[in-house]
Protein backbone atom coordinates (compact mmCIF):
# COMPACT_ATOMS: atom_id res chain seq x y z
CA UNK A 1 0.00 0.00 0.00
CA UNK A 2 1.27 3.46 -0.88
CA UNK A 3 2.19 5.53 2.18
CA UNK A 4 2.58 9.14 3.25
CA UNK A 5 5.95 9.93 4.82
CA UNK A 6 6.65 12.98 6.99
CA UNK A 7 10.26 14.12 7.44
CA UNK A 8 11.56 16.58 10.02
CA UNK A 9 15.22 17.50 9.81
CA UNK A 10 14.99 17.24 6.03
CA UNK A 11 17.87 19.68 5.41
CA UNK A 12 20.46 17.82 7.48
CA UNK A 13 23.01 15.18 6.54
CA UNK A 14 20.66 12.23 6.98
CA UNK A 15 17.38 14.01 6.30
CA UNK A 16 18.40 15.37 2.90
CA UNK A 17 19.64 11.93 1.79
CA UNK A 18 16.46 10.38 3.15
CA UNK A 19 14.18 12.63 1.10
CA UNK A 20 16.10 11.86 -2.09
CA UNK A 21 15.80 8.13 -1.44
CA UNK A 22 12.11 8.39 -0.51
CA UNK A 23 11.46 10.01 -3.88
CA UNK A 24 12.54 6.74 -5.50
CA UNK A 25 10.81 4.54 -2.91
CA UNK A 26 7.86 2.71 -4.44
CA UNK A 27 6.05 2.24 -1.11
CA UNK A 28 5.77 6.01 -0.55
CA UNK A 29 3.47 8.15 -2.70
CA UNK A 30 3.76 11.45 -0.83
CA UNK A 31 6.53 13.07 1.20
CA UNK A 32 5.88 16.02 3.52
CA UNK A 33 8.98 17.91 4.66
CA UNK A 34 8.59 20.30 7.59
CA UNK A 35 11.30 22.96 7.56
CA UNK A 36 11.99 26.43 8.95
CA UNK A 37 12.78 27.82 5.50
CA UNK A 38 11.26 26.97 2.12
CA UNK A 39 12.95 24.28 0.04
CA UNK A 40 12.10 23.35 -3.53
CA UNK A 41 12.24 19.80 -4.81
CA UNK A 42 12.18 18.54 -8.38
CA UNK A 43 9.81 15.69 -7.55
CA UNK A 44 6.02 16.18 -7.42
CA UNK A 45 5.96 13.62 -4.60
CA UNK A 46 7.49 16.14 -2.17
CA UNK A 47 5.44 18.82 -0.43
CA UNK A 48 7.47 21.29 1.59
CA UNK A 49 5.77 23.07 4.47
CA UNK A 50 7.41 25.92 6.37
CA UNK A 51 6.63 25.70 10.09
CA UNK A 52 7.54 27.38 13.36
CA UNK A 53 8.84 24.60 15.57
CA UNK A 54 8.19 26.77 18.62
CA UNK A 55 4.46 26.56 17.83
CA UNK A 56 4.19 23.19 16.17
CA UNK A 57 0.68 22.57 17.46
CA UNK A 58 -0.52 25.16 14.94
CA UNK A 59 0.60 22.82 12.15
CA UNK A 60 -0.89 19.59 13.53
CA UNK A 61 -2.74 18.90 10.28
CA UNK A 62 0.60 18.51 8.51
CA UNK A 63 1.65 15.70 10.82
CA UNK A 64 -0.78 13.18 9.39
CA UNK A 65 0.44 10.17 7.46
CA UNK A 66 1.86 6.68 7.87
CA UNK A 67 5.56 7.23 8.62
CA UNK A 68 7.34 9.92 10.62
CA UNK A 69 11.09 10.13 10.02
CA UNK A 70 12.71 12.27 12.72
CA UNK A 71 16.19 13.42 11.71
CA UNK A 72 16.23 16.80 13.44
CA UNK A 73 19.31 17.90 15.34
CA UNK A 74 21.83 20.64 15.92
CA UNK A 75 25.19 21.19 17.59
CA UNK A 76 26.11 23.09 20.72
CA UNK A 77 28.06 25.56 18.58
CA UNK A 78 25.11 26.23 16.28
CA UNK A 79 22.58 26.39 19.10
CA UNK A 80 24.71 28.58 21.35
CA UNK A 81 23.86 26.82 24.62
CA UNK A 82 22.90 23.42 26.00
CA UNK A 83 19.41 24.73 26.70
CA UNK A 84 18.95 25.84 23.09
CA UNK A 85 20.34 22.54 21.81
CA UNK A 86 17.94 20.59 24.04
CA UNK A 87 15.05 22.58 22.58
CA UNK A 88 15.89 21.32 19.08
CA UNK A 89 17.18 17.82 19.83
CA UNK A 90 14.62 16.97 22.50
CA UNK A 91 11.63 19.32 22.72
CA UNK A 92 10.96 19.91 19.02
CA UNK A 93 11.32 16.23 18.20
CA UNK A 94 9.10 15.09 21.04
CA UNK A 95 6.43 17.67 20.21
CA UNK A 96 6.35 16.51 16.59
CA UNK A 97 6.20 12.87 17.63
CA UNK A 98 3.41 13.46 20.14
CA UNK A 99 1.26 15.30 17.60
CA UNK A 100 1.90 12.65 14.95
CA UNK A 101 1.09 9.79 17.33
CA UNK A 102 -2.17 11.46 18.34
CA UNK A 103 -2.94 11.92 14.63
CA UNK A 104 -2.68 8.19 14.08
CA UNK A 105 0.77 7.93 12.49
CA UNK A 106 1.70 4.30 12.97
CA UNK A 107 5.47 4.07 12.47
CA UNK A 108 8.02 6.45 14.01
CA UNK A 109 11.66 6.28 12.89
CA UNK A 110 14.14 8.26 14.98
CA UNK A 111 17.81 9.09 14.42
CA UNK A 112 19.40 9.05 17.87
CA UNK A 113 23.04 8.36 18.75
CA UNK A 114 25.23 5.50 19.86
CA UNK A 115 25.68 5.83 23.61
CA UNK A 116 22.36 7.61 24.17
CA UNK A 117 21.51 7.33 27.85
CA UNK A 118 19.17 9.45 29.93
CA UNK A 119 21.51 9.15 32.94
CA UNK A 120 24.68 10.06 31.03
CA UNK A 121 26.87 12.86 32.40
CA UNK A 122 27.43 14.03 28.82
CA UNK A 123 24.75 16.55 27.86
CA UNK A 124 24.38 15.38 24.26
CA UNK A 125 24.03 11.68 25.09
CA UNK A 126 21.73 12.54 27.99
CA UNK A 127 19.27 14.50 25.82
CA UNK A 128 19.29 11.74 23.20
CA UNK A 129 18.57 9.17 25.90
CA UNK A 130 15.82 11.30 27.40
CA UNK A 131 14.14 11.58 24.01
CA UNK A 132 14.29 7.82 23.48
CA UNK A 133 12.75 7.33 26.91
CA UNK A 134 9.78 9.68 26.49
CA UNK A 135 9.08 8.53 22.93
CA UNK A 136 8.32 5.04 24.25
CA UNK A 137 5.24 6.39 26.04
CA UNK A 138 3.59 7.55 22.79
CA UNK A 139 0.91 5.42 21.09
CA UNK A 140 2.79 4.53 17.92
CA UNK A 141 2.25 1.00 16.62
CA UNK A 142 5.96 0.76 15.95
CA UNK A 143 9.04 2.72 17.00
CA UNK A 144 12.39 2.21 15.26
CA UNK A 145 15.41 3.92 16.82
CA UNK A 146 18.73 4.23 14.99
CA UNK A 147 21.91 4.77 17.00
CA UNK A 148 24.73 5.40 14.51
CA UNK A 149 28.41 5.89 15.19
CA UNK A 150 30.22 8.98 13.88
CA UNK A 151 28.39 10.40 10.88
CA UNK A 152 30.38 11.34 7.81
CA UNK A 153 29.38 13.24 4.69
CA UNK A 154 29.01 16.79 3.44
CA UNK A 155 27.46 19.18 5.93
CA UNK A 156 26.44 22.80 5.57
CA UNK A 157 28.36 23.63 8.75
CA UNK A 158 31.95 22.40 9.14
CA UNK A 159 32.67 20.37 12.29
CA UNK A 160 36.31 19.92 13.26
CA UNK A 161 35.57 17.14 15.75
CA UNK A 162 33.79 15.05 13.17
CA UNK A 163 36.47 15.74 10.57
CA UNK A 164 39.25 14.54 12.86
CA UNK A 165 37.14 11.54 13.87
CA UNK A 166 36.54 10.66 10.23
CA UNK A 167 40.32 10.46 9.78
CA UNK A 168 41.13 8.52 12.93
CA UNK A 169 38.22 6.11 13.37
CA UNK A 170 38.63 4.21 10.07
CA UNK A 171 42.24 3.49 11.04
CA UNK A 172 41.38 2.47 14.59
CA UNK A 173 38.51 0.29 13.36
CA UNK A 174 40.96 -2.09 11.73
CA UNK A 175 41.19 -3.46 15.27
CA UNK A 176 38.55 -6.24 15.45
CA UNK A 177 36.97 -5.05 18.71
CA UNK A 178 36.49 -1.52 17.31
CA UNK A 179 35.02 -2.46 13.94
CA UNK A 180 31.45 -1.88 15.18
CA UNK A 181 32.29 1.79 15.75
CA UNK A 182 33.42 2.58 12.21
CA UNK A 183 31.99 5.84 10.80
CA UNK A 184 28.84 5.72 8.72
CA UNK A 185 27.58 8.07 6.04
CA UNK A 186 24.29 9.92 6.21
CA UNK A 187 23.24 8.12 3.02
CA UNK A 188 23.83 4.73 4.62
CA UNK A 189 21.71 5.64 7.64
CA UNK A 190 18.96 6.93 5.33
CA UNK A 191 19.05 3.72 3.29
CA UNK A 192 18.65 1.61 6.42
CA UNK A 193 15.74 3.72 7.64
CA UNK A 194 13.93 3.24 4.35
CA UNK A 195 14.63 -0.50 4.36
CA UNK A 196 13.17 -0.79 7.86
CA UNK A 197 10.09 1.19 6.80
CA UNK A 198 9.34 -1.45 4.14
CA UNK A 199 9.60 -4.46 6.43
CA UNK A 200 7.65 -5.85 9.37
CA UNK A 201 9.25 -5.33 12.76
CA UNK A 202 8.81 -5.26 16.52
CA UNK A 203 6.78 -2.58 18.33
CA UNK A 204 10.08 -1.20 19.72
CA UNK A 205 13.37 -1.88 17.99
CA UNK A 206 16.90 -0.47 18.08
CA UNK A 207 19.52 -0.50 15.34
CA UNK A 208 22.93 0.32 16.78
CA UNK A 209 26.35 0.96 15.25
CA UNK A 210 27.19 -1.66 12.58
CA UNK A 211 23.60 -2.96 12.57
CA UNK A 212 22.71 0.13 10.52
CA UNK A 213 24.91 -0.86 7.59
CA UNK A 214 22.89 -2.68 4.93
CA UNK A 215 23.79 -6.33 4.51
Amino acid sequence: MSKVAIVIGATGLIGSALVEKLIDATHVSKIITLTRKPISYASPKVFNEVVDFENLALYAELLKGDLLFSCLGTTLKQAGSIEAQRKVDLDYQFNAAEIAANNGVKHYLLVSSAGANQTSNKAYLKMKGELEHVIKSLPFHRISIFQPSLLIGHREHFRWGEKIGSWLLPVLCFLPWLKRYRPISGEQVAAKMIQVSTQAGNPLEFFCLDEIFLN
